[in-house]
């Protein structure tokens, strides 16, 4: 069931529109100004926003502008009237997702509806990680499994780029609120000065600046799960009031005496050794045992051998759709790179690498021309003997893949994340 937002300030059109959409099995909510759709959006999820063109505090325009500033991916429709389809078309160039003159044909509305609600949720999208299938990776998930279901605060570790946002995501759809709001926060992006209204939220006047009320990260996130991305970098002193905050259940926004009820699910995460930080006191001791009430260490990816080729043929699938590109697959000397890289930027470099020499290449094949230097010069210095090591490694896995299939090649190259193709190459290469 999509959840709706209308932007409308004809209060009779409205409620016409909204019960018409009710009984097509859609949740709604109508607001009549920007002003009120902004509060709106940071305080619930929705699925799309239907919104009028001019409206009594600004216009339509306005609320999408700041809706694509925030990179919030709403599907946004535009209505306006047939004197003003030049604008709903430079709405388009904005960012919204499609447009509709009134007076509105209702069952083409409805398809416009459905069509981006579906795209928007349509498992086709490729997600932006796999899960892999090395013994380490195996071990993390049956972790998320386990952790999931309850409601202990959970501590994500590891280095940058190895997917920390993506395993909090992954433990908040398969927990009891999945269907309420993920918000995640960078802690390490906020001002020191800020980091309470990032929290917390704050009144209009409250400081310079404060213009309008601002509803904070953990009112947003009431019911759902509240994301803490690099909780090291915050200071001793909003340390403090995120404790208080955790132990109490309560916020307070800045310039407000109004003490709020949270209701909220902790996952936090790093990339430092926060036990060293609490030996060097700048972390404090009580608040790292109440966000560590459960840990989960995402390895390094040059810790995950056998996940070193399906997340390259993933993010290179990513690249193909994204560039509009048909590259086939990689070498066997960018294959054997790949393998005896130590990628110290884990996966996210991965997928940067791979969108790179996607675009580069011209040919079926990725080689190491189109890689960056930095990796070419790497593979340079290998030894024989590792890259040895990393094609029996890979010559086992194929000869294991063909006996499990019972040597169907086409059902042994699905066992490998391989087109057929690659697999009579490898075949070939190691003589098998």
């Amino acid at each position: 069931m999509p959840f709706i937002l209308i932007l409308e300030d004809d209060i009779t059109f409205s409620l016409m529109l909204s019960t018409w959409l009710r009984k097509k099995a859609s949740e709604v909510n109508c607001v009549t100004t920007v002003t009120d759709a902004k509060q709106k959006i940071e305080t619930e999820r929705y699925d799309l926003v239907l919104s009028d063109l001019r409206l009594p505090d600004g216009d339509g325009m306005e609320l999408l502008r700041w809706i694509r500033a925030r990179n919030k991916a709403i599907p946004f429709i535009m209505m306006t009237s047939y004197a003003e389809i030049a604008t709903a078309v430079q709405s388009i160039k904005l960012g919204a997702s499609d447009y509709i003159a009134k007076p509105l044909n209702p069952e083409e509305l409805w398809k416009k509806i459905n069509e981006l609600v579906q795209k928007r949720q349509s498992p086709a999208l490729l997600p932006e990680f796999i899960e892999g299938e090395s013994d380490i990776i195996r071990q993390m998930y049956q972790h998320v499994q386990l952790v999931a279901p309850t409601e202990m605060s959970v501590l994500v570790t590891g280095s940058s780029g190895t997917g920390k946002e993506y395993i909090a995501r992954r433990i908040h759809g398969q927990s009891k609120r999945s269907n309420a709001p993920f918000v995640a926060v960078d802690c390490g992006a906020i001002p020191k000065d800020l980091a309470a209204s990032e929290f917390f939220g704050h009144i209009k006047g409250s400081f310079t600046g404060a213009i309008e009320n601002k509803t904070g990260a953990f009112e947003a996130a009431h019911g759902g799960t509240i994301f803490l991305d690099e909780i090291g970098n915050l200071t001793y002193e909003v340390q403090i009031q995120l404790l208080r905050a955790l132990q109490e259940r309560v916020i307070k926004p800045v310039g407000s005496n109004r003490e709020t009820p949270i209701n909220v699910r902790l996952i936090s995460a790093t990339n430092e050794n926060l036990q060293t930080s609490i030996r060097e006191g700048s972390f404090r001791e009580d608040l790292y045992h109440r966000i560590n009430e459960f840990s989960i260490r995402v390895p390094d990816l040059k810790d995950r051998r056998d996940d070193i080729l399906p997340f390259a043929r993933h993010f290179l699938e990513i690249a193909n759709r994204e560039l509009q590109k048909q590259v086939l697959g990689f070498d066997s000397e960018t294959q054997r790179l790949f393998l005896s890289y130590p990628w110290p930027g884990n996966i996210r470099q991965m997928k940067n690498v791979i969108r790179y020499a996607t675009l580069l290449v011209a040919g079926d094949y990725i080689t190491l021309r189109e890689l960056p230097e930095d990796m070419t010069g790497a593979f340079a210095s290998v030894s024989p003997a590792v890259l040895l090591r990393n094609e029996e490694h890979e010559r086992e896995r194929i000869v294991q893949a063909l006996h499990n299939a019972g040597n169907n090649k086409t059902l042994a190259a699905r066992f490998l994340g391989i087109d057929r193709k690659t697999l009579y190459n490898k075949i070939k290469q190691y003589k098998i």
